[in-house]
């Protein structure tokens, strides 16, 4: 790594870390604020970093509305060098045209860099926020996406940011112009009739309280709409993700019905919303109005009076159609705000959700584990290896405290033994192998490999020690290479096709049109289940992994088939601690250990042959298979 590497890597992590810090400092709780407030902190906590495009924009907004200013006196001018027929001052007026034509020009460009900066602003902080929802939806436990549909989290980190995109673009495009403009025109005012201008300032207050009351209750609108769109599209993806299970039971008109209500949901509460919204542009514009009707009654008297001239009364009145003008913007603006806010608020949910346990600040890495006084043992674990021995103890656990699940629960298993789990549905066996590679914690006992806690180990070198087939497939949008080398991506062509035929896959995608390198669509596209089921197989065997779990991994392959399939895992099994969920008793006959499980429960345990000779609950599972 070169030098200018090492200097950008330590700004970076300093960057990180000074982020880190105003993050905690700015989100301490304060009972005395407002929902709204907490959320524009957090929104300016990821602004911060962009601070020199904030002074670039307010830097040309400046430039652009203080020249935008100019051109009323210009006009002013402009009609002072008309004095009447005949009394024209052609060189004076040529001069005012010209320089109105440089002003504007400046003032254009001027507004082009405003909106580059705010462009720029706005994007680079929609793209922040959408990293920090992603980067915490990998640290969330799999506990959250059993309690929150899929379509709620893709339309917070999608639908809600893109609201707020909207919403952020627009405060920064018209507020800072519209706050410039305001003061600028006030003093120009102040110079040209100071009476008149107190006029315009004593009725331009009331926009902002009109604003200010439509806003709240916007706010509330924007709120609800954003939590039933985020139902929708829970909806639309439930029915797109399992379209062939609405088809085959006839669902569809079921599932129209449910959008339609849904959809019928949305439309009201967004016509609320936007109705209420819409009163805060037409309101405001109406006391603008008799604000610019004021200036003209009043400066009109002033003129026939000779207190000003007509060039000053006609500079004074653009000014006070500029002053007035800022008000409907960020009235709109404010509007609009409130919206962004509603969806930063359910986008900051998803980001302050709590996380998964962190790992210990010394957590181990399974494979690469210090030994304390077995000299043989040493030397295994430092060139990387691993035993292979696990054990559960006294193992509790529930998805939910009213309802207990795994009680007590006892395993051991050595090294290269195949320990198989059977039983009724809902009887905890894939609960065991979720506990076992952690995408939960135990409530109470400890599960152990090679004599260390889990919990005590990294959820990567843990998860990468095991090769896991499961009844789900699960295939990425890609080439069938690209599935297969998924765990493996430095693999040779020989080491895939090796892994594609131990699996038997081979055959039948050498027939595709493209071999390995046909593309396939999400989950699979137009593969059978079966091949996919190979597929996913065909991964496992080319990473070769330590240890191995089998949940119904040939459930949707042939009888022929699965056979060889299981001549192939059974050469992967040997030495590699394994763990086989079943539901066909005849696939785990040459298991080592066969856990018998029932409401949570171990009620049996032992080799084929003992169970069905101790006629117990084994015995009646197998004999309810192969008997009758």
């Amino acid at each position: 790594m070169s030098k200018a590497e090492e200097t950008k890597k330590v700004n970076k992590s300093t960057e990180i870390l000074k982020r880190t810090d105003i993050e905690k400092r700015l989100l301490k709780t304060n009972k005395n604020e407002s929902e709204n407030v907490r959320i524009i902190k957090r929104i300016l906590l990821y602004i911060e970093p962009y601070k020199k495009y904030i002074y670039g924009s307010l830097g040309a907004a400046a430039v652009s509305s203080i020249l935008s200013l100019l051109l009323p006196i210009l006009t002013g001018h402009a009609i002072d060098k008309i004095v009447g027929t005949g009394r024209v001052d052609w060189n004076g007026l040529i001069m005012i045209l010209i320089l109105m034509i440089m002003v504007i020009a400046v003032s254009a460009a001027g507004q082009w860099i405003m909106n580059a900066c705010n462009n720029h602003i706005t994007f680079s902080t929609v793209r922040d926020v959408r990293k920090a929802a992603m980067k915490k939806i990998n640290e969330l436990p799999v506990s959250y996406f059993d309690k929150h549909p899929t379509g709620e989290t893709v339309s917070r980190v999608i639908a809600d940011v893109d609201q707020f995109s909207d919403g952020l673009l627009m405060g920064f495009t018209q507020f800072f112009t519209g706050i410039i403009t305001i003061l600028g025109t006030l003093i120009l005012m102040l110079t040209i009739n100071p009476l008149i201008t107190l006029v315009v300032v004593l009725l331009t207050p009331l926009s902002f309280l009109v604003a200010a009351f439509i806003a709240k209750i916007t706010y509330k609108q924007f709120k609800r709409q954003a939590d039933v769109r985020g139902k929708q599209t829970n909806i639309i993806t439930e029915m797109l993700e399992q379209e062939k299970v609405v088809k085959a039971f006839s669902y569809e008109r079921f599932a129209e019905e449910i959008f339609n209500s849904n959809n019928e949901e949305l439309a009201r509460t967004s016509l609320k919303a936007v109705f209420f919204s819409s009163l805060t542009n037409p309101s405001t514009r109406f006391i603008n109005n008799m604000v610019y009707a004021g200036v003209a009654v009043t400066g009109a008297i002033s003129a026939i009076s000779g207190r000003i001239t007509v060039g000053g009364l006609a500079a004074f009145l653009g000014y006070a159609n500029q002053y007035t003008k800022p008000f409907n913007e960020i009235s709109g603006v404010v509007t609009e705000l409130q919206n962004a806010i509603a969806c930063a608020g359910r986008v900051f949910d998803l980001i302050d959700e709590e996380p998964r346990r962190p790992e210990d600040e010394d957590a181990l890495i399974l494979g690469q584990i210090k030994a304390e006084t077995d000299d043989e043992k040493i030397q295994v674990r430092a060139a990387g290896a691993l035993i292979g021995n696990i054990s559960f103890t006294d193992v509790c656990f529930s998805y939910t405290r009213d309802k207990k699940l795994l009680q007590n629960v006892n395993v051991n298993a050595g090294k290269g033994q195949r320990i198989a789990i059977v039983g009724p549905t809902g009887c905890g066996k894939t609960t065991l192998i979720n506990l076992l590679m952690r995408f939960y914690d135990v409530d109470d006992g400890a599960i152990t490999i090679d004599g260390h806690d889990v919990r005590h180990l990294t959820r990567k070198s843990l998860r990468r020690s095991f090769g896991m087939v499961l009844q789900d497939t699960w295939l990425k949008p890609g080439t069938i290479r690209e599935n297969i080398i998924m765990g493996k991506p430095d693999a040779t062509e020989e080491e895939m096709i090796a892994a594609a035929k131990a699996s038997h896959a081979h055959s039948f995608i050498r027939q595709l049109e493209r071999g390995y390198d046909t593309v396939i669509g999400e989950d699979g596209g137009s593969l059978s289940q079966g091949q996919k089921q190979l597929i996913c197989i065909s991964r496992v065997m080319l990473m070769h992994p330590p240890m191995l779990i089998l949940d119904e991994a040939t459930s949707s392959i042939d009888t022929r088939t699965e056979l060889k399939i299981q001549n192939a895992f059974a050469k992967l099994m040997e030495g590699r601690t394994s763990f086989i969920v079943a539901h066909r008793l005849s696939t785990i006959r040459e298991a080592d250990c066969i856990l018998v499980m029932k409401d949570g429960n171990i009620i049996e345990q032992g080799d084929h042959k003992t169970l069905l000779e101790k006629g117990g609950f084994y015995s009646t599972l197998y004999k309810s298979q192969f008997e009758g």
